[in-house]
């Protein structure tokens, strides 16, 4: 069984559109109709994101952290009991692609990590986008690291002990640990996600902080 862990807080704007891309991934001919579980951990969520996952037949976790690390930690403890061999996260906020566990299971890797389009991307300064675009480079090195967008295998996981609880940069500890321990790593950079622009942040130091940082002095 593959599970999906999404991590939630406040999310009822995206949330519907992001779990209609999971099911469509999760149905992937490739995937040969192996099981996939998609777990919602809804994090301190005061808005209709609860109803809105019930209503699309997804599992949902409530609980009241305010913070990423302990949200994807909880949804992959669960996804582990039912039996997943392999977990995939993403974002709330996020849509996946069709082969988007087809290319994590390819990959033969313990873990996978997959870069971030923005959705809305021409509504964006011309300014704003080129000081993204060299963000990116300068910060990662065309290695990208992102909660909405990688893959483990449970063996991997449960050998370092899952994600710290952390409400920024998880992720980044999270393949950092696991590269430590000598798991391999691979960067797929076909593997895509698009994630929301907005600026609105929900992490404090997340998509929409970052953007709102790169935007200062933009007259």
């Amino acid at each position: 069984m593959i599970g999906i862990v999404v991590p939630a807080h406040n999310e009822e704007d995206m949330l519907g559109a992001c779990i209609a891309s999971l099911q469509v991934a999760a149905a992937h001919p490739a995937l040969q109709s192996e099981p996939v579980r998609i777990a919602i951990v809804l994090d301190a969520c005061r808005d209709g994101s609860a109803a809105i996952a019930r209503q699309a037949g997804v599992h949902t976790i409530e609980v009241d952290y305010t913070n990423v690390g302990l949200a994807r930690h909880n949804g992959a403890g669960w996804l582990i009991t039912q039996g997943a061999r392999w977990l995939a996260f993403t974002d709330a906020d996020t849509i996946v692609e069709p082969d988007w566990l087809v290319r994590q299971l390819a990959s033969r890797a313990d873990a996978v990590c997959g870069g971030v389009h923005l959705l809305d991307w021409a509504t964006l300064s011309t300014e704003l986008r080129r000081r993204y675009l060299s963000h990116r480079r300068s910060v990662t090195a065309g290695r990208h690291i992102h909660g909405a967008n990688l893959g483990v295998s449970v063996a991997a996981y449960l050998a370092v002990g899952g994600f710290a609880p952390l409400v920024a940069h998880e992720d980044v500890r999270f393949i950092g640990t696991l590269k430590q321990h000598g798991f391999t790593i691979d960067w797929l950079h076909g593997m895509r996600v698009k994630t929301s622009s907005r600026r609105k942040a929900r992490a404090p130091e997340g998509m929409g902080a970052l953007l709102n940082s790169l935007e200062q002095g933009i007259s």
